[in-house]
């Protein structure tokens, strides 16, 4: 077997010892208490194995239409997804969960899970354990869920529909990495320069378990645009949890979905804290996960939040815009410009082969069928590149 499948095999063989269990923060969705379901079950039922802190629950049901899960106690977590078999396949329908808070007993009203996720183009050790699946949601303390999957009038779910539930252990936060020396940028005949680097917390900042990242990162030849995302979910976390949420996150895609590393490049929280995501160097072009079809020649920043909800601060757009600034000067592009890029799959906006002219700084949903970045971050988008343009002219 080759090795790097040895080392997958071997934590997912270490992971089925494990008892159902995770762990998190505070969240919106407790904010909105409701009544408590009758009689639910004392635990959870047996759990497919996912990995060490990420545990699955398969859904019931035999109808092509509802998959469910039944209100019950689990051990203790903090954010909640569903994932399927079929990693090319999509969730034609709703997926909705409500959770019950471990602090005080009662039960979340319904909250719907986005299912606008696509797998990355490659993912960890070739994409043998690839799965396709929902946004995230950051649940608080919680060690109870209830989960409903409805399919669309004439549409069937997919198959081997999973809850996995997200145990986040507590982690020192690392410490700050001081600003870095920039990588050279290439010759270029442009008159644009790389705009001051931004601050960066590194990933050993929010806790990174960089075991569990199997393959090394991949590179592009450049940065061409930046795409800007939101995490959605919940905008009702402290910002001195952030590396919390953010671990999360990562584990998540790693041992949920099976991706090689957290999917975005970069993310940001509600008071403009810039974290580094994806393995690889902030200032080298990496390929992340983050807009499927356009992950070469890209980067992506992502927002902690639901932006359709949430007012983006002054400070969050100036982290932005300083992160967007400098990876696109770094190759002399200029940040209020337009890019060409060729979609490397067919991702429902755009065929494979296809030319997209897109804004150097664009939303997620320029390039991809997707309401992210939510409507408020993405009317936020002219004044991000032109906060973007004014850091780049010095």
């Amino acid at each position: 077997m080759i090795p790097h499948l040895l080392r997958r095999a071997a934590r997912v063989s270490a992971a089925s010892a494990f008892v159902l269990a995770s762990a998190g923060l505070s969240t919106s969705v407790r904010a909105a208490p409701a009544p408590e379901p009758a009689a639910p079950t004392r635990t959870a039922p047996a759990a497919a194995a996912t990995g060490k802190d990420v545990r699955g629950i398969p859904l019931t049901g035999t109808g092509p239409a509802l998959r469910q899960l039944s209100a019950r106690s689990t051990g203790p977590f903090s954010m909640v997804g569903l994932t399927w078999a079929d990693a090319r396949a999509r969730l034609d329908g709703t997926a909705e969960v409500r959770t019950r808070d471990r602090l005080t007993g009662v039960w979340s009203a319904w909250r719907a899970l986005e299912s606008d996720v696509r797998t990355p183009e490659v993912g960890a050790a070739g994409g043998s354990a690839l799965r396709a699946g929902t946004q995230p949601l950051w649940t608080g303390p919680s060690d109870g869920v209830q989960v409903r999957v409805t399919a669309r009038p004439g549409a069937q779910l997919p198959g081997g529909l999973r809850l996995d539930l997200v145990r986040v252990a507590k982690v020192p936060p690392g410490p700050r990495r001081p600003a870095d020396e920039a990588a050279p940028a290439p010759a270029t005949e442009s008159s644009v320069t790389a705009a001051p680097r931004p601050a960066v917390t590194p990933r050993a900042g929010w806790g990174a378990d960089e075991s569990l990242v199997v393959d090394p990162p991949r590179y592009s030849a450049e940065t061409k645009a930046v795409f800007v995302h939101h995490t959605a979910g919940t905008n009702d976390y402290a910002c001195a949890e952030s590396p919390d949420l953010i671990r999360a996150i990562f584990l998540y895609h790693v041992q949920g979905l099976g991706w090689n590393d957290i999917g975005y490049p970069f993310l940001v929280d509600k008071c403009g804290t810039v974290f580094e995501g994806r393995a690889g160097g902030t200032d080298q072009p990496v390929v992340g996960a983050q807009t499927y079809g356009f992950n070469t020649d890209t980067t992506g920043v992502a927002v902690l939040g639901d932006h359709n909800d949430a007012v983006s601060s002054p400070v969050l757009l100036d982290a932005i815009a300083g992160v967007a600034a400098w990876k696109l000067g770094l190759y002399g592009h200029d940040a209020s410009g337009t890019a060409e890029l060729t979609a490397a799959a067919d991702n429902g906006l755009y065929g494979k082969g296809q030319k997209a002219v897109l804004n150097r700084i664009s939303g997620h949903r320029d390039a991809y069928p997707t309401e992210c970045p939510g409507r408020n971050l993405y009317a936020d988008l002219p004044t991000i590149r032109g906060l973007a343009a004014v850091a780049q002219a010095g």
